[in-house]
């Protein structure tokens, strides 16, 4: 057979053949061979195994004189280097004797002795999952795809809830980073979808979270979050920092989401979505064909979950604030405006993940986007209308104005600003782009309104602002409605006045 050496018991029974007269081709078939291996055999006069062994030229060891004195010693220190550290560290040594050519002679060394002499490597334990038992959160980064608002990239993160036994999964967007109302949130509405909870909920150690926090606000922040557990009855237990592997379960699904995600993508054509809304909506979608997959398993296990209570507990965080004399307040380093009247009051805020909604007392006030700090960058949230009405008395405080850029609100009014600066007079400018900000904010008309000015100061002329009002200001069609008289009989009066005399006369 082909590759497979002959042994002496097929010599004796081909060469005892052929002493019997029978040919080459018959006794090597019979001894089971080719005949050419016969004719080999006759040529030669000693047994297979009496054969003296082929001495095989090596190649020559380029570790000698290096691998025991220099390499063993610096692995028994530090065992984690590597085959191009201990390379490299080599050629500092001995300058010109070990050229790159080496390196993956001396890889095979190191990880030879490493699997002999080496440290023992950590075990992975594979778990049981029992239905019911565990749900595991965590946040995810979409590095693998690019999603766009209107155009405009949008930065974000995904929250991601997964049961370890059924794989039913929930995910959401989130627009800042890991943080306590992130994790309550997505949470809650998780758990609200699922309809109900399991035992035990995971988490990662939270480290983003807890970042540049005092330990008061760190302590705080745990209390919290097993707060928010127990009010689901739920455990509520973390992972080792750096150990990303004990929650594997999730973990392990990101990259798998993340596919789904970006293949619905390109089966949609398109990954620019009209809002946040939107992309929430196809986030759903892909979750829903998900959990579709593994109904069996969801259904059974759901028959094993606790009961949702009455109602959702605390999902954000509140903050105390005044409002300043130029209408703003501060909420987690970022500036917002806010009306007016509500100078000097003091501020109830409710910080969500993705708004902020504003309390006078038990009185809600007002809801706007959350805007998140970026370090190196004052962030500022101001919107005209809230301060229209008081800069319409005093329109010259608008160029020197520290919100000045903040108070216009698109790059087409960031224009009009620049032109009719370089063509007008102080004070006529700031009339101007101060008017035109009260005409956007009461007749709400602000994109249309900059096109028209901005196409009019391309053509080198200045817009009047009373000709712009009359545009918009239409006066009021006063509409008299139609009124039916009937005249009554004359008689009636004959009658009234009779009745009235004879009362006067008796009186």
């Amino acid at each position: 057979m082909p590759r497979k050496r002959i042994n002496d018991q097929q010599y004796h029974v081909y060469m005892s053949l052929r002493r019997k007269g029978m040919t080459q081709v018959t006794s090597a078939a019979k001894a089971g061979f080719s005949e050419r291996s016969g004719r080999t055999l006759e040529k030669g006069v000693v047994i297979p195994s009496e054969r003296e062994k082929k001495e095989w030229s090596r190649r020559y060891d380029p570790l000698i004189g290096v691998w025991d004195e220099t390499i063993v010693p610096l692995l028994e220190v530090s065992p984690f280097l590597t085959g191009i550290n201990m390379l490299e560290h080599l050629q500092d040594l001995y300058p010109g004797q070990y050229p790159n050519k080496h390196l993956r002679c001396l890889q095979r060394r190191i990880k030879e002795w490493k699997a002999l002499h080496g440290p023992d490597k950590e075990v992975m334990f594979r778990q049981l999952h029992p239905p019911g038992l565990r749900g595991i959160s965590d946040f995810t980064l979409p590095k693998t795809f690019r999603v766009t608002i209107q155009g405009k990239p949008l930065s974000h993160l995904l929250y991601h809830f997964r049961l370890t036994y059924s794989q039913w999964a929930y995910a959401r967007v989130v627009l800042g980073g890991e943080s306590y109302p992130a994790l309550a949130q997505g949470l809650q509405e998780a758990l609200w979808t699922l309809g109900g909870t399991p035992k035990e909920h995971r988490t990662d150690s939270l480290s983003a979270a807890f970042k540049n926090l005092c330990e008061e606000d760190r302590l705080d922040m745990t209390k919290r979050y097993e707060t928010l557990c127990k009010h689901y009855t739920m455990e509520a237990t973390r992972n080792n920092r750096g150990k990303g592997h004990e929650n594997g379960s999730v973990e392990g699904a990101h990259g798998y989401l993340k596919r789904r995600i970006r293949q619905g993508l390109a089966l949609r054509g398109s990954n620019d979505f009209a809002s946040i809304e939107e992309y929430q909506k196809f986030i759903d979608t892909i979750i829903a064909r998900h959990n579709r997959r593994h109904v069996v398993l969801i259904e059974e296990e759901k028959k094993l979950l606790k009961a949702l209570p009455q109602h959702k507990a605390c999902d954000f965080e509140e903050i105390l604030t005044r409002v300043t004399t130029s209408s703003t307040i501060t909420v987690k380093k970022v500036l917002y405006s806010v009306p007016s009247r509500l100078i000097g009051e003091r501020l109830r805020v409710h910080v969500y993940d993705h708004q902020l909604s504003c309390y006078l007392g038990s009185e809600p006030v007002l809801n706007f986007a959350r805007v998140y700090f970026q370090k190196g960058l004052a962030k500022k949230c101001i919107d005209y209308r809230h301060l229209i009405g008081s800069l319409v008395k005093k329109p010259g405080a608008f160029k020197y104005s520290v919100l000045r850029d903040d108070l216009l609100p698109s790059s087409s009014y960031k224009e009009i600003w620049r032109l009719i600066d370089k063509r007008c007079s102080h004070r006529h400018s700031c009339k101007l782009i101060v008017g035109l900000l009260k005409l956007a904010a009461d007749y709400n008309c602000e994109r249309e309104l900059g096109e028209k000015v901005l196409k009019i100061l391309k053509k080198g002329m200045i817009p009047t602002l009373g000709d712009l009002q009359r545009q918009y200001e239409v006066p009021p069609r006063i509409e008299f409605p139609s009124l039916s008289i009937q005249q009554h009989p004359l008689d009636l009066y004959d009658q009234l006045h009779s009745a009235s005399y004879r009362e006067a006369y008796h009186a």
